[in-house]
């Protein structure tokens, strides 16, 4: 519980707001709680994925949290105690910051669904997308028919989570039908150094040191017209700001079915879904269908030229930066003036 005390010993030293607002649940969330309490302020909450989920994934595979049980009491189907305890934590602190927000927001239909059934009221929770520039990234399209770069890139950190050694499975694969094909990792190795070097022993394995390259952390805008095809092969996302950039430079994506990506990718019910898919989606490490995503993709003009078409009719449409800020403006104004007014 130090953390506790720690956030509230910090909420005397904040500093005067009119607003508190915060991306994620957990102690972020609760340091706004106590902000908002402390000075009798709006609170608002936003998450870009279900940050209690998230943590649920990384404490089941925390090697610091101490098995106490047995050799006799240990059943692998079971959590121990101390992980369970945790989690158990985050979740308390999830449900608070919902009680106390207003509105809760969330980026797609699935992530508010998840929120009211973790604690939240409906009639606070509300979608807000992300956005991006959309000019910033047209300027990077292919003028239409020139030929697709045989290229598949992952954007993204080299973490768990994001499920790499997956689409490194995948490209063996692909580069057994595509043989010309390439793929790129193009993403920060830092955060988790064994995995990384674990996802590079693997493609050493799978014999892809002509046919995967690791990039590091790079200026996605110097990237993205040298790609042909997108590709996520997470385990857990919210709306991923990767595959909409890649929309607004006009490439489609394989990505697998977590957060927004079906949504991203097929559209939501009525006009958004009129726009056609972006790309394809695949059941999360399933690295036979992602390769063959990708390898039907980057062979088929036509389809390759419909998915490019909806990708930047949708992001164009539905994930627009100036829209997505507008609306910021618009909520923060109505609840500072609305408190404002109250005091």
């Amino acid at each position: 519980h130090r953390p506790i005390w720690s956030l509230s010993d910090a909420v005397r030293h904040l500093p005067s707001a009119r607003l508190f607002f915060s991306p994620s649940t957990g102690y972020a969330g609760l340091l706004g709680i106590m902000g908002s309490k402390s000075q009798n302020r709006p609170f608002i909450l936003m998450e870009h994925g279900i940050y209690t989920k998230e943590r649920r994934i990384d404490l089941l595979n925390a090697d610091w949290i101490a098995d106490t049980r047995s050799t006799l009491q240990r059943d692998v189907t079971e959590t121990s105690y101390l992980r369970e305890l945790w989690i158990r934590f985050f979740e308390i602190l999830g449900r608070q910051a919902y009680l106390e927000a207003d509105p809760i927001i969330s980026l797609f239909g699935a992530a508010r669904q998840q929120q009211i059934l973790d604690g939240a009221e409906s009639s606070r929770a509300r979608i807000i997308p992300n956005g991006v520039e959309i000019a910033r990234f047209a300027r990077l399209r292919r003028t239409p028919g020139t030929p697709i770069p045989p290229v598949v890139c992952l954007i993204g950190r080299v973490v768990s989570i994001k499920d790499i050694k997956t689409f490194i499975r995948s490209v063996r694969i692909l580069r057994d039908h595509l043989p010309h094909a390439e793929a790129w990792i193009v993403g920060p190795e830092n955060e988790d150094p064994d995995y990384s070097r674990e996802c590079h022993e693997l493609a050493m394995a799978l014999d892809l040191q002509d046919g995967l390259r690791f990039f590091g952390f790079q200026k996605i805008d110097d990237f993205l017209p040298r790609i042909g095809l997108l590709a996520l092969s997470s385990i857990s996302e919210g709306l991923p700001l990767s595959v909409l950039e890649g929309f607004a430079a006009g490439l489609p994506a394989v990505t697998t079915d977590v957060g927004a990506c079906a949504e991203l990718i097929h559209g939501r019910e009525g006009e958004d879904r009129a726009l056609g898919a972006a790309g394809a989606v695949v059941d999360m490490a399933d690295y036979q269908g992602l390769a063959a995503a990708c390898a039907q993709l980057l062979t088929d003009t036509e389809a390759y030229g419909r998915a490019s078409r909806a990708a930047i009719s949708r992001v164009e449409r539905y994930y627009d930066r100036t829209r997505m800020l507008s609306t910021f403006d618009r909520l923060f104004i109505e609840h500072i003036d609305a408190q404002e007014a109250v005091n």
